[in-house]
């Protein structure tokens, strides 16, 4: 989808209609736009040749939609297929692509941290109540995807989290203290950083910031993500970008150090 929309981009900007597309590649305008919209695959001589017509010269881009034209991965998440909501898929594999993850959450620890009797909490707590079968699918999915934290080139990870969402009891203590215990484990080892916002900062207006920002190979190809009660959305467009990264940096300036944050982490597990 992400690639069909980059050339569609790249189509617009050189002032091309999609049934003159079609005509460069002997093709139709039915097919450019299943093309663009994601449902169609498209070869790496195709990517080229319209590259070339659009007159794209950024080499470094042009190589990075080759390679996304060109991956055929079958990532875990595919056995998800089908049983649990597409948007469940598409952010983990858009984790997967990443180059970078920057994360704010405000209420709850954040998905890629959390436990499982954490996310079974989270995931019972809906209403109406799912089947105990689809609660465990997806305990099992959220806790697949921290995949991308571990091995030998884990993918950085930073997280802005309010001391709200430390102190929510989504279960009961013995849970909340399990979880705290596993972040500060995951800081220990390095996998990731994480930042916390006292409660008693002064001047955070910030309640509805919670959002995810995905490094693409190129900064054009970032994406953002957006969390709420209706659903995920995506985001690509360069103002929308702008504006989460804008919106990450003043989240992420009233929030403690690292090392300040971690000793935070420790007060709060041992008041609970």
């Amino acid at each position: 989808m992400r690639l069909g929309t980059e050339l569609r981009r790249l189509r617009e900007a050189a002032g091309l209609k999609a049934r003159e597309a079609a005509q460069l590649l002997n093709s139709t305008s039915a097919q450019i736009s299943q093309m663009e919209l994601g449902f169609a695959g498209v070869s790496e001589e195709r990517v080229r040749r319209l590259a070339a017509h659009y007159a794209c010269t950024d080499e470094a881009l042009i190589d990075a939609l080759v390679a996304m034209a060109t991956d055929r991965t079958r990532g875990w998440w595919e056995r998800y297929r089908g049983v649990l909501p597409p948007a469940f898929l598409d952010t983990a594999e858009a984790e997967h692509h990443a180059t970078f993850l920057r994360e704010v959450v405000i209420m709850l620890v954040p998905g890629l941290l959390q436990t499982a009797d954490y996310a079974r909490s989270i995931y019972r707590y809906m209403r109406p109540e799912l089947p105990e079968g689809e609660v465990e699918l997806r305990v099992e999915h959220r806790l697949h995807r921290r995949l991308i934290l571990e091995g030998d080139e884990p993918t950085p990870y930073e997280t802005v989290i309010h001391e709200f969402g430390l102190r929510v009891l989504v279960s009961d203590r013995r849970v909340s203290r399990a979880q705290l215990g596993f972040i500060l484990q995951e800081i220990e080892a390095g996998h990731v950083v994480v930042r916390v916002i006292p409660v008693d900062y002064v001047g955070f207006a910030g309640s509805g910031a919670s959002m995810m920002y995905l490094g693409g190979p190129l900064p054009r190809l970032d994406t953002g993500l957006r969390d709420s009660p209706t659903g995920v959305a995506f985001c690509d467009a360069e103002a929308q970008l702008e504006k989460l990264r804008r919106l990450y940096d003043k989240v992420r300036s009233a929030s403690l150090e690292p090392a300040e944050s971690r000793d935070f982490i420790h007060r709060v597990a041992k008041e609970l």
